[in-house]
């Protein structure tokens, strides 16, 4: 199967390989991981939802496999199994991954480049964007709206709040799934002794235990109950509703708590704009956010060093790419007016690979090309 076309790709493969030897000039060393991988590191870092986009199938052996839905799992998964394991390294790939996508071409090419182990999180950071621009600029596409964000400014909010454990990783995973988290502040600030009375006991030995094995449970003794539907729910939807309930052990979000979320997810505008907000915010509510701020502050710095227009560039507080082993910095690259699918998105993961199976955590950080859309993009630049 080739690495360098995929359908719909026709004259994008050879600006795309010179692509490659750019960032291989950078430093990234050409990574080519297998198309068939184990379905199971996909579905465990992103539920079991994606299996509707996936190609699946069994070996012999009963192992769940499927087709590369994305590159950036696959590189780490390499990387880990490599004597550099641990050590800084740079990759770059270029090759087609295999998604369902409504009325798109199932297979299309991505090209990208992962950065492991170095220490250096705000330069590698800014270094990430940089390299994501150039490659824009490389298919002539100049006019771009820069947006970005920083989950690690959120995590520290929350655990900075006086909030029992469930209640934090309740908060960040909303904000990881980018659902409307405003809406779901709004539905956790109710009591949720209605839903709980009579379940007390229930809802009590559910909590802390194992999430996949308590879903498992619930589903089945629903479906044996004979419930398929319910109130337009599904089962495995109110399964994850109880679950939701078991970890709430603390009652209603307070609503001063609330109100002060809600008013972090409202900074937004030009860096340097957002860091004196967080900074008052932070002031105000008497809340120690010294070492995420400091670090997207420098961040920053390191963006203009490299010749990032720091004034051009967007940063919301409520930014995220929805993905959830994302722990920092996220980026995305649109052409201005080009609705809302980026054609290059990126961030920091530095929780993936202890979830890979690292020993160590393992500073992690990297960006993705979506080729097609990109040469798409620059056909009706130069036309």
């Amino acid at each position: 199967m080739s690495q360098t076309a995929a359908p719909g790709a026709t004259g994008s493969a050879v600006p795309a390989e010179a692509l490659l030897s750019s960032f291989a000039l950078a430093g990234y060393t050409k990574a080519e991981p297998a198309i068939l991988q184990p379905a199971e590191p996909f579905l465990d870092l992103s539920g079991e939802d994606i299996r509707k986009s996936l190609y699946l199938t069994t070996d012999a052996r009963g192992e769940e496999l499927c087709l590369r839905p994305d590159l950036t799992i696959p590189v780490a998964r390499d990387y880990l199994a490599s004597a550099a394991a641990g050590q800084p390294a740079g990759f770059c790939y270029l090759g087609p991954v295999f998604r369902y996508r409504d009325q798109q071409p199932s297979e299309f090419l991505q090209a990208g480049v992962e950065s492991f182990g170095r220490t250096d999180r705000a330069a590698a950071d800014a270094e990430m964007l940089a390299l994501g621009l150039d490659a824009l600029a490389a298919f002539n596409v100049t006019d771009i709206d820069i947006r970005t964000g920083d989950v690690a400014l959120f995590a520290a909010l929350i655990d900075a709040l006086d909030l029992a454990p469930s209640w934090k990783r309740r908060l960040i995973k909303d904000f990881n799934r980018k659902t409307s988290l405003a809406q779901d502040l709004e539905r956790l600030t109710l009591s949720t002794d209605t839903v709980r009375k009579g379940y007390e006991g229930v809802l009590a030995a559910l909590a802390g235990s194992d999430r996949k094995a308590a879903h498992a449970l619930v589903t089945d003794l629903m479906s044996i109950a004979g419930a398929t539907n319910v109130g337009g729910r599904s089962v495995a939807e109110i399964a994850d509703r109880f679950l939701e309930q078991s970890t709430l052990t603390g009652g209603a979000l307070p609503k001063d708590i609330r109100l002060l979320i809600e008013r972090f997810l409202t900074i937004t505008g030009e860096p340097d704009d957002a860091l004196a907000q967080l900074r008052t915010l932070a002031s105000d509510a008497g809340l120690d956010l010294a070492a995420a701020v400091d670090q997207f502050e420098s961040r920053i710095g390191f963006m203009a060093a490299r010749g990032i227009d720091i004034a051009t560039t967007r940063f919301a507080t409520s930014f995220g790419r929805g993905i959830d082993y994302y722990t920092g910095f996220e980026f995305e690259l649109h052409r201005k007016g080009n609705g809302v699918e980026p054609l290059v998105a990126g961030g920091r993961y530095d929780g993936l690979m202890t979830r890979l199976g690292s020993p160590n955590p393992i500073p992690a950080v990297g960006f993705s090309i979506w080729i097609e859309a990109l040469a798409a993009t620059s056909a009706r630049t130069v036309r």
